[in-house]
């Protein structure tokens, strides 16, 4: 079969669109009434934050593309101009379905519950009179009202600021524009005095009491508006002097950036819209017309009120049970956590487990142990108030060696990096900002201690910042090891910081972007060349993003190989599932909840567990890997970046646990189909709700009750139903049984599946009776299966005499699952599963003929 030319646009997603895409799953949340009403409006203001966030960032790079005459297409076939316009075009309803379902559903709903944000009209006149005091005494002189006419120029608008645009007449007749900036530095959802749960927005107080700040004026129209500007402004490093200059320039000229959205109200006059656009330089286009507030980040205050019972039950971070002082312990605590990695790496998983009990514990240990000869690590971002920053300032203070990197190229975190620079350099720590031409986003640490059979390496290397706040909203892995393969790795990256060049031999880490992206393709063919050779093949990938257009190819020619492969894409992703002869072997999911998924996990079956005599020279065990670098070409080749393999056993279970979760979730998982368009997975009739996070909640807290061992208590009844092969340590990987495209079941007993009627385009096949059984539990159960098929060739069709499903009759039917479509009973009793016909048919015939 000849291959596509995967150089086709038609194979390839937008990517603008695609984060889009990920922003409505987002204000889906928000929607989605089986949340609270708190957790709904946290929702709705997330999708205001990451909105922001996108125009400032990629619509403004969209533009200057635009503005420099750039007309070359991506990989999807657009121009710059006609993402522009895509985007601006499909963004605009998403924006209506926020403000609407706050005006007609969340409103209401959190009015009914005794949370009221009003309008002054509202209000009582006794309440009216209070809150007027209220803008005299601490609203008013906060006020600068900006007039523009032939005196005054017209005012500069910050970005993301929101403003009220007053048109007043004078005695002579003439219209003057006057802008009265919202002071961001005071409260925007104000407390009516005197009441409990009452609150007016402070625009609405402005408006209401205008009067006052404006007297003796003929106001004919008061409206809202807000300004979002590029953020995509850039020096040239390689001229530059002084990579701090560099920041400190941008930081600066984002101030000044061009405009790339306006919002106003949706009935503002179109006398004031004109002005605005004029003095603005914005198009039609850019000019966004809407009902109720304009900005819905602020109400993220609201989610805080102590109001249990409209939010979701709250969760503290449990610490990792194999890092709890054990009652009665003696021993230095500074010291346990050393003794415990050198006995076995650990696994964290944030924010299921506690920062501060894992991480920041490992770096507070290492700043006061008077082993530790040195500490260094790799700051993306981090808290304003960062333990993280004080225990590297610690470790200097005590004596140790400390290298920081500290990237300040992270976006929007700019000027906190640019303070904690300054801050390390003021106590003597050598500080590296950034290379020329790459951001540094790995997320590691290394320490250097020395012991008694000499100087010992401890590696953190994580999927996450370094970051407080976020690691208890954000899903991050970070694996703590003493493998000094790791730590001589990490050694060189830390040395390329500080020194001239990056080493391109590494013993164990993928380094981006020197050996990153090769290793990952290597993989990938790797699977697909065992697919060629009937070994066991799959690919699972939890990733931020999916865009690099080669990984997205080699993606699909292992698809086309027969490599079963998952994607579990929380955001972007230029993939497209289900094409015919092209990506009908790969699913794509994502996953939006409390949590923001953030981990990036990788695992690649390798042949394992094959039965096919030259496996020797080239199957082996599944590798799993987890780190910092998504399949984004930003991360493979302008970035550097970490990806550790995970090679204790005990550690791949609990990974395996998180993936097949993720799979099995009904509940927050949305599956992409090959438009691009995302279906949420729901529970069927008679099944039960999985839901990820909430799962994990529990097993956290059930592994803590369980007193010391691994970071979750895996419940194996819960992940039967999704397939990942790992091999009991002390077997060969090689030495059991080979599929093309099929998955063993471990542990707990299988799907059921019942009787039905065949699919039309499935001549020669059983319908499906019986129960499906795991390997350990087939013998137990063969003559009921037996029984059953017995009776599904009662009722299959006497067509296609020749067919190996009409000769094997006996020996495969259809399982009551969303994923796998066929089952082949294997001649050990064995159940295997595949999502296509070619994949059991393959089966059939290395079994029985």
């Amino acid at each position: 079969m000849t291959e596509p030319d995967l150089a086709d646009p038609t194979y390839y997603l937008n990517r603008e669109l695609s984060e889009l895409a990920f922003q409505e799953r987002v204000l889906s949340e928000a929607l989605d009434e089986r949340n609270p009403p708190l957790e709904r409006l946290r929702f709705l203001a997330y999708f205001t934050k990451n909105t922001d966030e996108f125009f400032m960032k990629r619509v403004g790079g969209l533009e200057q593309q635009m503005d420099a005459g750039v007309t070359e297409t991506t990989p999807d076939g657009r121009t710059p101009e006609e993402q522009w316009e895509e985007v601006l075009e499909t963004a605009r309803p998403l924006f209506e379905r926020q403000s609407d379902y706050w005006l007609t559903e969340l409103r209401p709903a959190l009015a009914d519950a005794g949370i009221e944000v009003v309008d002054c009209d509202d209000l009582a006149d006794d309440e009216r009179d209070a809150l007027r005091a209220h803008f005299e005494e601490s609203i008013l002189p906060t006020l600068t009202p900006l007039a523009f006419d032939p005196a005054h120029p017209f005012p500069f608008i910050s970005n993301l600021s929101l403003s009220l645009a007053v048109l007043s007449r004078g005695a002579d007749g003439e219209e003057t524009f006057t802008r009265i900036k919202i002071p961001s530095n005071q409260p925007r959802l104000v407390a009516v005095p005197n009441t409990t749960g009452r609150y007016v927005l402070i625009e609405n107080v402005i408006e209401a009491n205008l009067d006052v700040l404006l007297p003796d004026l003929d106001v004919v129209d008061v409206s809202k508006f807000r300004v979002t500007r590029n953020a995509e402004v850039r020096r040239n490093e390689e001229v530059a002097e002084d990579l701090i200059d560099i920041i400190e320039d941008v930081l600066d000229q984002r101030r000044f950036a061009t405009v790339v959205r306006l919002e106003v109200d949706a009935d503002m006059p179109e006398r004031a819209v004109d002005i605005l656009k004029e003095n603005l330089d914005v198009s039609e286009r850019e000019v966004f017309y809407r009902e109720g507030p304009l900005d819905f980040e602020d109400f993220f205050e609201l989610t805080e009120l102590d109001r249990p019972d409209l939010k979701l039950d709250p969760w503290t971070p449990k610490p990792h049970p194999r890092l709890r002082p054990s009652a009665g312990d003696a021993t230095d605590d500074e010291l346990d956590i050393f003794r415990e990695i050198r006995e076995g790496e650990i696994l964290v998983h944030h924010p299921y487990h506690s920062f501060e009990g894992t991480v920041q514990r490992f770096l507070d240990a290492a700043a006061n142990d008077p082993n530790v000869l040195a500490v260094k690590a790799a700051i993306y971002r981090t808290a304003s108030d960062s333990k993280v920053i004080q225990s590297l300032i610690d470790a200097a203070d005590n004596g140790k060696q400390v290298a920081v990197m500290v990237e300040l190229k992270a976006r929007f975190d700019e000027k906190n990096n640019l303070e904690w620079v300054r801050r390390l350099e003021e106590e003597g720590i050598h500080v590296a900002y950034g290379t020329v031409g790459l951001k540094t986003h790995t997320k590691t640490a290394l320490v250097v201690r020395q012991e008694a059979d000499g100087v010992q390496l401890y590696s953190h290397v994580g999927t996450g910042n370094y970051h407080s706040q976020t690691a208890k909203g954000y899903s991050d892995l970070g694996l703590l090891s003493a493998d000094r393969d790791i730590g001589q790795d990490l050694t060189k990256v830390f040395n390329f910081f500080t020194g001239p060049t990056l080493d391109d031999q590494f013993r164990k880490l993928l380094i981006a972007p020197v050996t990153m992206r090769e290793r990952f393709v290597e993989m990938i063919r790797r699977e697909a060349a065992h697919a060629r050779n009937g070994r066991p093949t799959r690919i699972v990938a939890k990733v931020n993003g999916l865009e690099d257009p080669e990984i997205v190819a080699e993606l699909y020619r292992a698809s086309m190989a027969g490599v079963e492969i998952d994607l579990i894409v929380r955001d972007i992703c230029r993939l497209r599932p289900g094409l015919d002869d092209v990506s009908e072997n790969i699913a794509v999911h994502s996953i939006v909840g409390r949590f923001l998924e953030h981990a990036r996990v990788f695992y690649f079956e390798n042949g394992a567990r094959s039965t096919d005599p030259h496996a020797a020279d080239g199957a082996g065990e599944p590798e799993w890997y987890i780190g910092s670098a998504d399949w984004m070409t930003r991360n493979l080749d302008y970035r550097v970046e970490a990806v550790t393999p995970v090679e204790t056993p005990a550690l791949r279970a609990q990974l395996r646990f998180i993936l097949e979760l993720s799979l099995r979730d009904n509940r927050r998982r949305w599956v992409m189909q090959s438009d691009g368009s995302y279906e949420q997975a729901t529970p069927g009739a008679d099944e039960a709700v999985c839901d990820l996070q909430e799962t994990l909640m529990r097993a956290a807290t059930d592994a803590v009750e369980s007193g010391y061992g691994p970071g979750f208590e895996v419940d194996e009844e819960l992940i039967d139903g999704e397939l990942l092969i790992e091999p009991a340590p002390e077997t060969r990987p090689d030495a059991t049984s080979v599929d093309d495209g099929s998955r063993e079941l471990d542990g707990a007993d299988g799907p059921a599946a019942t009787a039905s009627v065949a699919d039309p385009d499935d001549v020669g096949h059983a319908p499906d009776t019986g129960v499906v059984e795991t390997t350990e539990h087939a013998t137990d159960h063969a003559e009921a299966i037996d029984a059953a098929n017995d009776a599904a060739r009662s009722t299959r069709p006497e067509t296609d005499a020749d067919s190996i499903f009409e000769r094997q009759a006996d020996h495969w039917y259809r399982p009551e699952s969303e994923t796998y479509r066929w089952a082949v009973r294997t001649a050990d009793g064995d159940r295997r599963y595949f999502k296509t016909r070619e994949g059991a048919r393959e089966r059939l015939r290395i079994e029985y003929e």
